[in-house]
């Protein structure tokens, strides 16, 4: 028998303990590469420091387990193969999500590209985490940074601006008159939302492929990173940063089966 350098008898905890810290490193290796994009990419002249920033909930691999089971600890009789580290959130748009959450932030200008990307339980505050973040030096600190009213509600909007950017969310603009300040905010949907959709055609993740914490933001890291690499690389050469789907698949091309 062949020695791969994997004991047959390994522990599952050990490759969970494994799995859990390619997640860890996933996000360090974003916010490195995030803070490198910041340091070459060449603003327009009329062109600020803009990032912008959300969270997207990535819908479990199997069956519902619903709040009262959850409770209780009870998996009902027949439902099988639950993906019982998944969290229920509910948002606005989708409604209540059974899964995991995707924090990402963005640049504004002049193209939408990850700068910064977290992989959470689906129930935690997102305005927690990004002062967590904060406070580790891993969310990347812009001129202005974009966001929806869930993140005005907490501390993070004087802690950003403490650590030297501004923080503009929809209880930040101005009621009566509209000023640059609107005008601004509405580059978020055109660029946050816009990269969330970019990601997932790339790599053709939309939900998650498997079961379990860990392994889903393995993945989902995964293909954030690589788009980060794509992007910088033709940014470097001159072409357009957001031909990265096209590179993925010409690479699939040419692996040999």
């Amino acid at each position: 028998m062949h020695d791969f350098g994997i004991s047959a008898c390994a522990a599952r905890t050990r490759f969970g303990k494994r799995l859990k810290s390619l997640v860890a490193v996933a996000e360090q290796q974003i916010a490195g590469l995030g803070k490198i994009i910041l340091a070459e990419v060449e603003l327009g002249t009329h062109q600020s420091e803009v990032s912008a920033t959300d969270g997207r909930m990535y819908q479990a691999l199997g069956p519902l387990w619903h709040k009262k089971h959850r409770a209780e600890g009870v998996i009902p009789p027949g439902l099988r193969n639950v993906d019982v580290e998944s969290k229920w959130s509910k948002s606005n748009y989708r409604g209540w999500i059974q899964g995991y959450r995707l924090m990402l932030q963005t640049l504004v200008f002049p193209e939408p590209v990850p700068l910064f990307a977290v992989w959470r339980e689906n129930q935690l505050n997102e305005a927690k985490i990004a002062l967590e973040e904060l406070e580790k030096g891993r969310l990347q600190v812009t001129d202005v940074m974009l966001s929806d009213t869930t993140f005005g509600k907490e501390d993070l909007v004087p802690e950003y601006q403490k650590a030297g950017g501004y923080f503009l969310t929809p209880l930040q603009l101005p009621k009566k008159n509209r000023s640059w300040k609107h005008d601004l905010y509405e580059y978020r949907k055109e660029t946050i939302e816009l990269l969330f959709q970019r990601i997932i055609q790339a790599f053709d993740i939309k939900h998650c492929p498997v079961k379990g914490e860990a392994k889903n933001g393995a993945l989902v890291l995964a293909a954030v990173w690589t788009y980060q690499i794509c992007w910088l690389n033709n940014y470097r050469r001159k072409k357009n940063p957001a031909f990265v789907k096209e590179q993925i698949e010409n690479a699939c091309w040419r692996i040999k089966l």
